[in-house]
């Protein structure tokens, strides 16, 4: 099997794994059991790989990633999206 292939199913599994977080947030409006802390790093730590995948010119890195900051920055403001709203009312 090609490793480039293996490369992006691995990416897609694992970038797939924000997605149920993301439905369950938008159809609860909850998100407080999500760890800000822990998101806050794997932001860092997906960017960093970003600059790492254009460093090393992996279009498979660097996509991956982007997605995955995407996604994880997603939660992270729908978290403090509906934290606020329900704050406020």
């Amino acid at each position: 099997m090609h490793w480039k292939i293996i490369g992006i199913l691995a990416s897609i599994i694992v970038t797939s794994g924000f997605i149920p977080q993301i439905i369950k947030g938008v159809k609860t409006k909850r998100l407080d059991d999500v760890s800000p802390g822990m998101y806050t790093f794997l932001l860092f730590g997906m960017a960093l790989w970003i600059s790492y995948g254009v460093h090393i010119k992996d279009t498979i890195i660097i996509a991956a990633n982007i997605a995955g900051f995407t996604l994880s920055l997603t939660v992270l403001c729908l978290r403090f999206k509906y934290k606020k709203r329900r704050k406020n009312q």
